[in-house]
């Protein structure tokens, strides 16, 4: 068995990180025009009659969209009508990438936003900040997702993990490239989690604390 040698270790390192930053970007782009998107849609949605019900449907429909489907979407019928009508249009495979995870990015922060808004509107401005944490969140899970992006050649983490396990001659060294690779996308990912639970349950438990004080105000008068 052969170990992962310390230089073919010290190529990878670099080729990953640059790799993880594209998923950053991928899931920067996603998390942006998801924000735009899905506060527009919970603000109709809370709003009501027609508009509500219309904006409603549409996040159910968004949350049922596969990524892989819209994707390749994009990549190609885009492309295909571009080339067909003469056009120079045609979206990046960074962009392609981050526009397939709009759908499921607008409506979570749709499903948010409807939750912060209602909060609000009782008076209780902690707990409608629980909104800043799942967006948190879901900017995490859109990182992770960013992943499908191998599928089309876009160099983010995965995509340089598979590429780099081609070229080594053992499976031990493929397991340990595999290990590394996992110990530095997925950790530091299942601690931004681990934070984002914390701070969500501290924010839930003095949001129940400040509403159980304006409960018992009135009695107490």
């Amino acid at each position: 068995m052969n170990p992962l040698s310390i230089p073919a270790l010290s190529d990878f390192l670099p080729l990953f990180l640059a790799g993880m930053a594209v998923n950053f970007e991928i899931a920067a782009i996603a998390i942006a025009l998801g924000l735009l998107l899905g506060v527009l849609l919970a603000a109709t949605r809370v709003y009501g009659g027609f508009p509500g019900i219309a904006a409603a449907s549409l996040v159910a429909l968004m949350r049922a969209a596969p990524t892989f489907v819209v994707m390749f979407f994009l990549l190609n019928t885009m492309s295909r009508e571009a080339s067909a009508s003469g056009g120079q249009f045609a979206f990046s495979g960074i962009m392609t990438v981050a526009l397939s995870l709009v759908p499921y990015a607008g409506a979570y922060v749709a499903d948010s936003g409807v939750d912060a808004f209602q909060q609000l509107r009782r008076g209780s401005p902690l707990a409608g900040l629980l909104f800043l944490p799942n967006i948190a969140r879901a900017f995490f899970v859109l990182v992770m997702s960013s992943s499908a992006g191998a599928a089309i050649g876009v160099t983010e983490g995965i995509a340089v993990i598979l590429h780099q396990a081609e070229y080594l001659p053992s499976l031990a060294d493929k397991l340990v490239l595999f290990t590394v690779g996992i110990a530095f996308f997925g950790v530091p990912l299942q601690v931004g989690f681990a934070l984002l639970t914390l701070i969500q349950r501290r924010l839930g438990r003095i949001a129940t604390r400040n509403q159980e004080v304006l409960v018992e105000a009135p009695r107490v008068t």
